[in-house]
């Protein structure tokens, strides 16, 4: 399942995020379809790594805890650290958080606390000012989230639409986590909300966006990210049909890793 996930998944939903972030220049509906692409591609790629991490750990006797659980149906960013890369949140908890102080202060230091261990872990993926301020985004959000309360407004509001502005807020992150560099992260932002004139044949990436093939995998993904069950929890109890299905995903990723170029293997910088 998890080679399935990041051959299937993540490998054409990284095309459509290469083309849009690689591009001199592109539309609003091109940045938007491209950070979308990135969401969904780092997404299956880190998780289908740790469940491929999970089954051969389990081979050998091993059991690894779930390290995912639904993050992008997540309701708020709190929500989301919850349910996001679980080994890293929970090191970042125990290791930085805690240590700091966590919510023993007062409410500014608690504050203070949960915005630096944001930005620590953002400096811990790379040196450079595009992960500061994806760890400021996200920072700033728990402690916007904390001061707000349990009992607020937004608390209040249909569950798709917390759903659907959390995700929209952790795509703007992954937009400076994903640029190569500070100017090219603000640009892809104008771009993706209309701020930049568009040059002649900007549209030209729309060819290799759009692709049949590229679309079905893009609304393949977001089908398995909103309606499909965890695989952690699906596996849990393995029936012969499961195993019939986990088989046949496996070999057409082989079939599929063996005919194409595009393997990359966006985690081993971190």
């Amino acid at each position: 399942m998890g080679l399935a996930k990041k051959i299937l998944l993540a490998n054409p939903c990284g095309k459509i995020a290469d083309t849009a972030f690689d591009a001199l220049s592109r539309g609003a509906l091109e940045a938007w379809v491209g950070v979308t692409g990135y969401s969904f591609q780092i997404y299956f790629d880190f998780s289908g790594y740790s469940d491929m991490a999970i089954g051969l750990g389990l081979m050998f006797g091993f059991i690894f805890a779930k390290n995912f659980d639904a993050p992008y149906r997540a309701e708020s960013i709190t929500d989301f650290w919850r349910r996001w890369h679980i080994s890293l949140s929970t090191w970042l908890r125990e290791y930085l958080y805690i240590p700091l102080g966590g919510n023993r202060g007062s409410e500014a230091r608690t504050y203070f606390n949960l915005v630096l261990t944001m930005l620590l872990g953002g400096l811990w993926h790379g040196a450079s000012w595009n992960f500061i301020i994806w760890g400021g985004i996200h920072g700033g959000m728990l402690a916007a989230e904390r001061a707000a309360g349990r009992e607020n407004f937004y608390k209040r509001l249909p569950r798709p639409f917390r759903i659907g502005v959390t995700f929209v807020i952790v795509m703007l992150g992954w937009v400076f986590f994903r640029a190569a560099d500070l100017p090219r992260a603000l640009g892809y932002l104008a771009d993706m909300f209309g701020a930049r004139a568009l040059p002649d044949g900007a549209r030209l990436i729309s060819g290799v966006l759009f692709q049949p093939y590229l679309l079905l995998a893009l609304a393949l993904a977001a089908l398995v990210v909103w309606a499909g069950r965890q695989t952690w929890d699906w596996t849990q109890r393995l029936t012969l049909g499961k195993a019939v299905l986990c088989i046949a995903l496996g070999w057409l990723a082989l079939v599929v890793l063996a005919t194409q170029e595009y393997n990359p293997f966006i985690y081993f910088i971190f």
